[in-house]
């Protein structure tokens, strides 16, 4: 059977996976003050950066229409699975699922299934590439959907940003943890809840000792033996680098991808920012 993996732009695949022709990406649109950016293959991450820093009012992001969706449905392939955001960051599953629900009034007994990453950026990558090895496997499409079910219930992402500015801004941060930040120049080390929600999951003095700490949660959870970790970076390819050679010290992960933040991850990690999937 022929299949699709359909993933929304927040999925930092590198260059060289998005041209493999499993992967087809539907963007997200990126909206800096009076600026629209489209989180397609002509993104410029130095372009964004230089215009978030610039304007004075906080970035916001529209998630694909449905009919952005139906048309990478028409892509042709008998099996198709939608990777998205976590449906409590972004309407982008929402999204998908209305146009699910117009395909399959359209063309009864399709297999399309729509997975809520609960994630976000490394966490969808980890997701997308699971699909693939499955589904290259010749395992057929409900037991690809069951096994990739469970695998993004067991999966944690964590991340240390240097600025939380667009994370305030929107909302995304508590007032309390917004007034400790500023006050204090403190970093968060910061995770997903089971939902998808941001939580902290810890703090330190410098993004390095954030780091750290990331490292040694990960070598704490007996779970990530054996799992693949994927590390997104926004501008700071030292900091993916020297977070790597600290798993590699620590942890028994099977493979360690690193790729680069696209418009929607570097809206929200800004530059410097780290996130960590496994």
């Amino acid at each position: 059977m022929s299949f699709k993996i359909i993933v929304d732009s927040c999925c930092d695949l590198t260059p060289a996976q998005l041209r493999d022709g499993s992967f087809l990406s539907v963007p997200l649109t990126i909206h800096v003050g009076e600026q629209s950016i489209v989180d397609d293959a002509c993104f410029d991450r130095g372009a964004l950066l230089h215009a978030m820093k610039e304007c004075p009012t906080a970035p916001h992001t529209s998630c694909p229409s449905p009919a952005q969706y139906l048309d990478a449905f028409a892509c042709g392939a008998e099996d198709l699975y939608v990777v998205t955001l976590s449906a409590l960051l972004s309407g982008s599953h929402n999204a998908a699922a209305q146009a699910c629900s117009l395909w399959l009034e359209e063309h009864p007994g399709s297999n399309v299934h729509i997975f809520n990453s609960c994630s976000a950026s490394a966490g969808e990558v980890l997701v997308a590439l699971k699909i693939q090895e499955l589904a290259q496997s010749g395992m057929d499409f409900s037991t690809v959907v069951a096994q990739v079910s469970r695998y993004i219930e067991e999966m944690d992402t964590l991340f240390v940003l240097e600025n939380l500015d667009n994370l305030r801004k929107n909302g995304r941060l508590t007032r309390m943890q917004s007034l400790v930040t500023s006050t204090l120049r403190i970093k968060l080390l910061l995770g997903s809840t089971p939902e998808g929600e941001i939580c902290k999951r810890g703090q330190a003095m410098s993004v390095k000792q954030a780091l750290g700490k990331m490292a040694a949660m990960m070598a704490a959870d007996p779970c990530h033996a054996g799992r693949r970790l994927a590390i997104v970076h926004c501008n700071c390819l030292d900091r993916a680098y020297h977070l790597r050679e600290l798993v590699q010290k620590q942890c028994q992960f099977s493979d360690v991808l690193i790729s680069e933040t696209g418009g929607i991850s570097t809206v929200y990690a800004n530059d410097g920012g780290v996130v960590a999937a496994y």
